[in-house]
C-alpha cells in the first residue's frame, strides 16, 4: 500500500514516521523548504515511547505530485484554516481507488472533502497526540498518548479498512478500526470544544478555572451545551465517555489546556470557526441554544480581528 502523508508536522509527521519505521511505503507531501531540510537532516522524532530518525524520508512537493501517480491511502492532518490549500495540493494523488483518511478536529472538513473527492473516498478518522514541531524541525511528543482511529462512516467493515488495519499492525502507536467512527469524532469534538472554550476564554488551565468561583459550573455548563448539540445531531456522547470527560475537565489542580490557548499565547492562527463556530451553527439548525459557546466565539473572533489588525 502506497501511503501519502500530507505534511510532516507534529501530527502527520509523527504518525507517518511511525509507519515508515514499521517498513510501510510512506511519502510525505511537503513544501520545498521542508523537503530540503528532511533530505539534509532526516525526520527526527523525540518521544517518551522511543526516539526515531528516518534518515531519508520519501518526500514529494505539490508540483511533482501528479507524476508520482495516485496513492492508496492519503493521511490528511492539516489545520482547518489550511484545508482548502491542502485539498488543491493533494488532488493529483487521489485516484479511483484512493481512500482519504482525515484526522482533523470537528466535522466541517468532511463536507469539504466530500465535495472535492466524493463521499465514497472519504473515511472518518480521529487522533489524539500531544506533540509539537520544534524550531529545529524535530517532532517532540510530550506524552505517551498517540492514538489513531479510523473507519467507514456507515459503520461497515470494508476491504479497504481491513487493508489499512494490516498496515497498522506492528506500528508503535495505538491504531484502531472503529464501526462507530462518526460517534467517536463527535465525542472528541464535544470534549475539545469544551476544553478549548473554557481555557481560552478564562486564559488558564483546567485546574485554575476549577479553583475559581463558579469555575466548575462554567465548565460543566459549556460541556452540557456541546453535548446538547451532539444529541440533537444524533451523536450524543455515550454515558461513560461523557462522565470521563466531565471528570477530566473539572479536575482540581489539572494543568491541562487546549492547544488553541497555546496558539493564542503565541499569536498564532486558530480554528475558531471549525471547532466552535460550526458547533454553534449545527446547534442552531436543530433549535439548540448555546449562549456560553456564543460568548466563547465572540472572544475568539475578537482575538482573530485584533491579530489581523495588528498584522496589517
Amino acid at each position: 500500500m502506497r501511503i501519502l502523508v500530507v505534511g510532516a508536522g507534529a501530527t502527520g509527521g509523527y504518525f507517518g514516521a511511525r509507519l515508515a519505521e514499521a517498513g510501510r511505503d510512506v511519502t510525505f507531501l511537503v513544501r520545498p523548504a521542508r523537503a530540503e531540510a528532511l533530505a539534509a537532516r532526516g525526520l527526527r522524532v523525540l518521544s517518551p515511547v522511543g526516539d526515531l530518525t528516518i534518515d531519508a524520508p520519501q518526500t514529494v512537493t505539490a508540483d511533482r505530485l501528479a507524476a508520482a501517480g495516485p496513492f492508496d491511502l492519503v493521511l490528511l492532518s492539516a489545520k482547518a484554516y489550511d484545508l482548502d490549500g491542502a485539498l488543491a495540493d493533494v488532488a493529483p494523488a487521489v485516484g479511483p481507488g484512493t481512500a482519504v483518511l482525515p484526522i482533523l478536529n470537528g466535522m466541517r472538513h468532511l463536507d469539504r472533502l466530500d465535495a472535492a473527492f466524493g463521499a465514497d473516498k472519504v473515511l472518518g478518522g480521529t487522533c489524539s497526540i500531544v506533540a509539537t514541531l520544534t524550531t529545529a524541525g524535530e517532532i517532540r511528543q510530550m506524552t505517551e498518548l498517540h492514538t489513531l482511529t479510523y473507519g467507514e462512516r456507515d459503520g461497515s467493515r470494508s476491504e479497504r479498512v481491513a487493508a489499512i488495519e494490516a498496515q497498522m499492525d506492528g506500528v508503535r502507536f495505538q491504531a484502531r478500526a472503529s464501526d462507530k467512527v462518526l460517534l467517536e469524532m463527535w465525542e472528541k469534538w464535544v470534549f475539545l470544544a469544551t476544553l478549548a472554550g473554557a481555557t481560552t476564554l478564562m486564559r488558564g488551565a483546567i485546574g485554575d478555572i476549577a479553583a475559581a468561583p463558579g469555575g466548575k459550573a462554567f465548565i460543566e455548563g459549556l460541556l452540557d451545551e456541546c453535548q446538547a448539540v451532539a444529541v440533537a445531531n444524533g451523536y450524543g456522547s455515550r454515558e461513560k465517555v461523557l462522565a470521563g470527560a466531565r471528570k477530566i475537565l473539572t479536575t482540581e489542580g489539572s494543568a491541562m489546556t487546549a492547544s488553541m490557548l497555546r496558539d493564542i499565547e503565541g499569536s498564532a492562527r486558530i480554528e475558531a470557526d471549525h471547532i466552535v463556530g460550526d458547533l454553534i451553527e449545527r446547534g442552531r439548525a436543530e433549535g439548540v441554544e448555546t449562549p456560553l459557546l456564543a460568548r466563547v466565539l465572540t472572544h475568539l473572533k475578537t482575538y482573530e480581528n485584533r491579530r489581523a489588525r495588528e498584522a496589517a
